[in-house]
């Protein structure tokens, strides 16, 4: 038999003792490691991170800024980046990289904001590519752009409360006073545990202007001064009435950006310089890559990233013979050429997460600078009282230099200088303390009746103040003065243009229209005629309903664009070329009929375009004229129909189109006239827009029609003009009554 091997593994020996609690296995419910665990995480990811406050910060953003602020950044010389992000460390421990690069994203290099705060030197990259990336920070410098002075105003005279840095050794904001609403203004995009915030940018002389009114007038229409967004790189905006009335309201919603292109006819090929802000030019070239690659888009020959020092630029080479504008059309569908940017305007309001609309968000930025203004004034008022407290104790002295002298020379003990001279004069400790600390030089009578000669001034100067804290209403006048200010002093034109275009119907491809020369007529009652000039010249009179007249004969084109407006606020589209060639001897297609208007919808107007230049002018009864570009109307779908073609909260009395400026005969119901010159006129993005009082009224009169003035009308046309608008307009002298100025 084999020997049994020894087993050599070693023994455990016996432990004394036991272990509580060893082996078991304790039950831990969920919902309270939740709430012991998780839910502090979220809560400080909610309140400290990721949501922007009222200010339009989130608090990385503001320690940044502020830290800057304190180093001297606002006005003097730019600093390396690495200097910034090492001090903004003291309040912001979260680790260099993110500090640098929260500050690339708010530079003037990378282009990401409509107002930079960073004013950069340098490489800080560029937010429409992916590829392009920024510098260290040891090789690009920083200062305070100029607008922070906007946001740092009056910041230390407690307009803002401060509250101790992660290890109590220096002292933070936690808002910063911004003079304007900056919540509005730039682009602020934040993940938080269940829940988001994505804000985008409006124009800052929009915002401003928007909300001095709403500051006057609650009821205020923001839309009618603020019509939409705008954002960085000037993407165009597809504008959509009930998403944009959506946003507006609720703070929710989409609104859908398209890339701008220019066709170069002589190399045949389509330059893109501008993207939408929501995309980059990588992802553009590798969809439209992929496309070609698939076999989808045949018409590209080449595509590339041209983009240099003069801004973006895509370039798509076209094979012969392929129409850019049909091309586009398809792109706008399959690549992020057109892509959409999903708002949520979840802000901290006093520490509550909220999604408010854009006049709920102003009105509650309102209320946040109220209190600043009035803590400022408040700062102000008590600083003058103590002045003038310490001024009228010297103007004591005044009385009797010599007394005082006396007092402090013949007093044995320092400690009782204070005392005697608050005996001997009837002032307060800290009046003789200020009197006590004088220079002997200074004792004289020149010196103090030169202290003394601003006691008047700050005494209205604090009756003023003191009146401000009493009155709402002035507050508020403050607030719009330095938002007028503001928008002067930093505003800039929109960079986004607005198209309205159609989102239900779908392009299709336009054939080859024969283009040749028509004579277009409409009349009164809604008819019109397309009718060759060749038939023209054959036939006889017009044939008009009994009682119809033309009211427009146009030489144009087949292949043109034909607006008519209507009495409901509508603009219908048409082309010339939908219209049968036909004689002067039919009454012609009844418009309402012929495309399809609502029941008592008239046609009022004809406008026959083919570039969209020119600009139109809707005159209303109540005196008003809105000048609107023609460019508003232009779809780069087959539209056929425009809602809110023009203003419908007053009764338009008469509409004209102009290529250019000049000037236009006004005439009231009582007879009166003006002259007015339609480069007085600004135009206006909103087609909606309710204009400018031009002509004043009396009572029971209306602004009856406009026409061009011709030379020669008038022996004396000086007598119709005005230099201020809105103006009475002057009844016809003698000379100038006629028949065709007769009012009926």
């Amino acid at each position: 038999m084999a020997k049994k091997k020894k087993d050599k593994t070693p023994k455990l020996q016996p432990v004394s003792g036991v272990i509580e609690g060893a082996g078991e296995v304790a039950e831990q419910h969920i919902v309270s490691t939740i709430q012991e665990n998780f839910m502090p995480y979220a809560m400080s990811l909610i309140l400290s991170r990721a949501i922007p406050e009222i200010d339009g910060f989130k608090p990385s953003h503001r320690k940044l800024l502020y830290m800057m602020y304190k180093m001297g950044l606002l006005t003097g010389s730019r600093t390396k980046s690495a200097n910034i992000v090492g001090a903004t460390m003291k309040l912001n421990p979260h680790g260099d990289a993110a500090i640098y690069d929260t500050m690339v994203r708010m530079s003037r290099g990378y282009e990401a904001l409509l107002h930079p705060y960073v004013d950069s030197k340098g490489n800080f990259g560029k937010f429409y590519s992916r590829d392009m990336a920024w510098a260290a920070s040891r090789y690009t410098e920083a200062k305070l752009d100029k607008l922070c002075t906007e946001l740092f105003k009056d910041i230390d005279k407690d307009t803002v409360d401060f509250v101790d840095n992660y290890d109590n050794t220096m002292k933070e904001p936690t808002l910063l006073p911004a003079s304007f609403p900056s919540v509005l203004i730039n682009s602020n995009t934040g993940i938080a545990v269940g829940m988001a915030s994505n804000i985008c940018s409006f124009n800052l002389r929009e915002v401003c202007e928007t909300t001095a009114a709403l500051i006057r007038d609650p009821e205020h229409d923001v839309m009618s001064t603020m019509p939409a967004p705008d954002f960085p790189g000037g993407a165009s905006i597809v504008y959509d009435d009930e998403v944009m009335k959506k946003v507006y309201e609720t703070g929710r919603g989409s609104i859908k950006l398209r890339a701008k292109y220019s066709y170069d006819k002589s190399a045949n090929c389509i330059d893109v310089t501008a993207i939408p802000y929501s995309t980059n030019c990588e992802s553009i070239i590798d969809k439209i890559i992929d496309l070609v690659k698939t076999g989808k888009v045949k018409e590209i020959s080449d595509i590339r990233d041209e983009t240099g020092i003069d801004g973006l630029k895509i370039t798509i080479d076209l094979k012969r013979g392929v129409d850019p504008d049909k091309l586009m059309k398809r792109l706008y569908k399959l690549t992020p050429l057109e892509d959409s940017y999903a708002c949520n305007f979840n802000v901290l309001i006093g520490g509550v997460p909220m999604v408010l609309g854009v006049k709920n968000l102003l009105e509650e930025w309102i209320a946040f600078r109220v209190e600043c203004v009035r803590r400022r004034t408040f700062f102000d008022l008590n600083k003058k009282k103590d002045k003038l407290h310490l001024l009228k104790g010297l103007e004591k002295i005044l009385l009797d230099i010599d007394k005082a002298i006396k007092i402090v020379r013949e007093t044995d003990e320092e400690a009782e200088v204070v005392p005697n001279l608050m005996i001997g004069f009837g002032i307060d400790e800290v009046q003789a303390e200020y009197v006590a600390e004088i220079k002997l030089r200074h004792l004289n009578r020149e010196y103090i009746l030169k202290r003394t000669e601003d006691i008047e001034n700050l005494e209205k100067e604090i009756e003023e103040l003191e009146a401000i804290l009493k009155s709402r209403s002035r507050v508020k006048t403050i607030i719009v003065k330095e938002l007028k200010e503001v928008a002067d002093k930093y505003g800039q034109d929109r960079k986004c243009e607005i198209i309205y275009s159609d989102n239900d119907e779908d392009d299709e491809d336009v054939e080859e229209i024969p283009d040749y020369p028509v004579n277009l007529f409409f009349t009164k009652e809604g008819y019109f005629k397309k009718i060759t000039p060749q038939s023209l010249r054959m036939s006889g009179e017009q044939k008009l309903k009994e009682g119809d007249e033309i009211v427009s004969a146009i030489e144009f084109t087949n292949n043109c664009d034909l607006l008519f407006f209507t009495n409901k606020s509508q603009c219908y589209k048409a082309k010339a070329y939908d219209f049968k060639d036909t004689k002067a001897s039919v009454l012609g297609d009844y418009i309402p009929a012929k495309l399809g208007m609502e029941e008592g919808e008239l046609a009022v107007k004809m406008v026959v375009t083919k570039d969209y230049k020119g600009f139109l002018m809707f005159c209303f009864e109540n005196g008003k004229i809105a000048k609107v570009p023609l460019s508003a109307y232009e779809t780069k779908t087959n539209r056929k129909k425009l809602t809110k073609a023009y203003c419908d909260k007053f009764t338009l009395s008469d509409m004209i189109y102009s290529a250019d400026d000049k000037e236009f005969l006004v005439r009231s119901s009582s007879g009166r006239m003006l002259l007015i010159h339609s480069g007085l006129l600004n135009l206006k993005t909103s087609r909606t827009t309710q204009g400018v009082a031009v002509l004043k009224l009396k009572k029971g009169h209306r602004l009856f029609s406009i026409s061009e003035y011709e030379e020669g009308t008038f022996s004396k046309p000086s007598r119709y003009r005005t230099k201020n608008l809105p103006a009475l307009g002057a009844l016809p002298s003698a000379d100038d009554t006629s028949e065709q100025l007769s009012i009926i």
